[in-house]
């Protein structure tokens, strides 16, 4: 498997990790999975996150992170369409300040966060119960493989996680 990813950094937030941390993470996700994949990342501050998760979602606050599947024309080859995952959003100051209220550390909650959005963009979702549950069993998963624990117990994740 391999991934091109594209960081693009629109934060004030200094507690940002270097793309070869995300790109570590994103490849985690995508582990066991044939083919090459492409990968924006968007790391912005509250009024963006805010203002797309209004837009996308209609909920007016700034979550940790939006997933957007690329949406590409018709008619592209399959060589073409395959690879293409699309983007993620990720809010850092919300990814800062649920680290400390969950009790986590800042580079593992943030790797949960990639991973998350990386499962989205690969079609897992989190609407029912059996979804999540299958959805938080993966990401609890691919993070075991980095050392990360489970961050589902006593966690607050799921109430803003998207």
């Amino acid at each position: 498997m391999q991934l091109e990813l594209e960081v693009q950094r629109s934060t004030k937030c200094g507690d940002v990790p270097k793309d070869d941390q995300f790109q570590v993470w994103a490849e985690a996700a995508l582990s066991g999975r044939a083919g090459g994949y492409n990968l924006a990342i968007r790391i912005v501050d509250e009024t963006e996150a805010l203002r797309y998760n209004r837009d996308y979602r209609d909920k007016d606050y700034a979550t940790n992170v939006l997933s957007f599947p690329a949406e590409l024309p018709k008619g592209l080859p399959e060589e073409v369409r395959a690879p293409q995952l699309g983007d993620l959003l990720i809010c850092a100051p919300v990814v800062a300040s649920e680290a400390v209220e969950q009790g986590r550390t800042i580079d593992d909650h943030w790797a949960h966060l990639v991973i998350h959005g990386v499962l989205h963009l690969l079609g897992y979702d989190h609407q029912g119960a059996d979804e999540a549950t299958a959805m938080e069993s993966l990401e609890t998963e691919i993070l075991a493989t980095l050392g990360i624990s489970d961050p589902y117990i006593d966690s607050t994740l799921e109430s803003s996680a998207s």
